[in-house]
């Protein structure tokens, strides 16, 4: 199954004009929306430091925390983009619609597993950027249904990100404020992990993948998958399961596990396919938008927001108030985006209280489904779907995510209080 990777694609932070030979108003005239936030933000927070409305310091304290977390995303995104371009994920799709041998049910299983199975070890960008269009791709191939396969994507992106420091960047945040490694992290949310996924799949199945709504009872399983190279494929699937065993098993910092791991899958395709390495591997965007983000927030904090914060989130660390501050950041992240809502949030959040914190990340993890701008994996997910043609009724997204983001945030919560 070989799968066109168009240049300059949405999410991978480039515009694809490397030696076109367009000149800077052409260049300008390709940048996304998104492009456009990453840069407005990343000045606005530059204006308030030059200005004095953000002192120096504070500014850059939160540039030295946000300095590993830039390298790590960098270079997962590049490794991880890389391996979709090698066919791992390609490969590992075909199999699941081999292994559900035509049966809805065991197919949705698998589907459920692979894309949790993404989100967790690779983060819920690489679901969005990557999984999805591999999914729409399959959904084509095998004449089954794209819209149940694009919603468990989607759901899944941010439902299956609390395991791992790896899964979500709040969870670096989380992870880094609390002093839990990433097997200490697993330990405590393995738990409400499960239940965020097991309320996902329960949702998907009654909204989407049930008789009635999925299409056809059974569909053809398709060819065994032929990769193109299959030494390159058997390297960068090497590389991303040692870059999981370095950050569970051994005490590697995430930026250095996953810059190592980059570094083997970029000698590969240098090896293999040089043409493959351009600059717009690099997700530009997202290296821009989250410092511009941290900046942002940190000064909004600092002039007012802290004090309403404190106000919503109060200062409980028992089972009330857990459910409180995971209410207000699923909220806040339907109305802003969930990175933000993290930030302003932790800010609050009283430094012995590592169970309400917890509780936070669950709501700005599980929460985000109700808007389109709620995460920006979501965001990258509409792209993505709209790029193939699937068309998205934006209402029932809507309903059907309200729907999940109350109940999966509550039950992690719930499982939360049980193993703390």
């Amino acid at each position: 199954m070989v799968r066109e990777v168009p240049e300059g694609r949405p999410g991978s932070g480039g515009t694809g004009d490397e030696g076109s030979g367009e000149g800077p108003r052409g260049w300008v005239r390709r940048l996304h929306p998104l492009d456009w936030l990453a840069g407005g933000l990343l000045a606005l927070g530059l204006l308030a430091v030059v200005t004095g409305l953000l002192p120096e310091d504070p500014a850059a304290a939160e540039m030295r925390r946000v300095g590993p977390l830039v390298v790590f995303l960098g270079t997962v995104i590049v490794m991880a983009e890389l391996t979709g371009r090698a066919q791992v994920f390609d490969v590992v799709a075909a199999w699941v619609a081999r292994a559900g041998r035509g049966r809805y049910p065991l197919l949705f299983g698998l589907c459920v597993a692979f894309a949790s199975l993404t989100t967790i070890t690779l983060n819920l960008d690489t679901t969005a950027v990557l999984l999805t269009p591999v999914m729409l791709a399959l959904a084509t191939r095998v004449g089954i249904a794209a819209v149940p396969l694009a919603m468990t994507t989607v759901w899944l992106a941010n439902t299956a990100s609390l395991l791992l420091p790896v899964s979500n960047l709040t969870n670096l945040l989380a992870a880094e404020r609390v002093a839990l490694s990433p097997s200490g992290l697993a330990a405590v949310m393995w738990l409400p992990q499960l239940a965020a996924i097991a309320m996902t799949s329960l949702w998907l199945w009654v909204f989407y993948w049930r008789r009635g709504r999925r299409g056809a009872d059974r569909y053809t399983p398709p060819g065994p998958p032929v990769a193109g190279d299959p030494v390159l494929l058997r390297i960068c699937a090497v590389a991303c399961g040692g870059f999981l065993l370095a950050i569970l098993l051994a005490d590697v910092p995430l930026w250095a596990a996953s810059s190592a791991a980059m570094v083997v899958v970029v000698v590969a395709f240098a090896v293999r396919r040089r043409q493959e390495l351009r600059l717009s591997l690099v997700p530009w965007r997202l290296l821009v938008l989250v410092p511009g983000m941290f900046l942002v927030v940190q000064t909004v904090d600092a002039h007012g927001l802290h004090g309403l914060l404190e106000s919503a989130l109060g200062s409980g660390n028992g089972f009330p108030g857990m459910l409180r501050s995971a209410g207000v950041g699923a909220g806040l992240s339907n109305v802003l985006n969930n990175l933000p809502a993290y930030l302003a949030g932790e800010a609050v959040v009283p430094a012995g209280n590592h169970e309400q914190l917890l509780a936070l990340l669950i709501g700005v993890n599980v929460g985000p489904l109700v808007t389109p701008w709620a995460s920006l994996a979501t965001l990258l997910w509409f792209e993505r779907c709209r790029f193939h043609g699937t068309r998205i009724a934006l209402g029932r997204f809507v309903l059907t995510g309200l729907v999940l983001s109350v109940t999966g945030t509550a039950a992690a919560v719930c499982a939360l209080a049980l193993v703390s």
